[in-house]
């Protein structure tokens, strides 16, 4: 029996604000949106790391596809991540090196004498990045 392919997708709203000088105040404009799709190794960190509001920095190709159907037409914007990570611009990160997706994962932290955790639990976000398998 194969593993399969980990893959996940989640979709990227880039606002840009630009100078109105008109109104002499800075303006949000539209948004763009993508859908970001990973695979592999990172598709399993993003779903480890990656929550809902939480600024990132996407690298890999770009696909453009303009679509159709019975109602409607328009244009698709992918892209194929080769890395993903927190812009820390925003915010700050603890770096912790992952193990790979073939190893089973390592063993929960034990509890100390008081019973408090000492461990880092995923906290369950039900719009986070999840994580699918493509079966060979």
């Amino acid at each position: 029996m194969t593993a399969g392919l980990a893959i996940t997708s989640f979709r990227l709203a880039s606002g840009q604000r630009r100078f109105d000088r008109k109104r002499n105040a800075w303006v949000d404009a539209d948004p763009n949106w993508y859908t970001v799709s990973s695979f592999r190794q990172l598709a399993h960190n993003v779903v480890a790391s990656v929550r809902k509001g939480q600024h990132v920095m996407v690298t890999g190709r770009l696909r453009v596809r303009d679509w159709e159907n019975a109602d409607r037409n328009g244009t698709s914007v992918e892209i194929e991540a080769d890395a993903i990570g927190h812009d820390l611009t925003w915010c700050t990160t603890a770096y912790s090196r992952s193990a790979p997706a073939a190893q089973p994962a390592p063993k929960p932290v034990p509890q100390d004498d008081a019973g408090s955790d000492r461990g880092d639990e995923a906290i369950s976000d039900p719009e986070a990045p999840r994580l699918a398998t493509l079966e060979a």
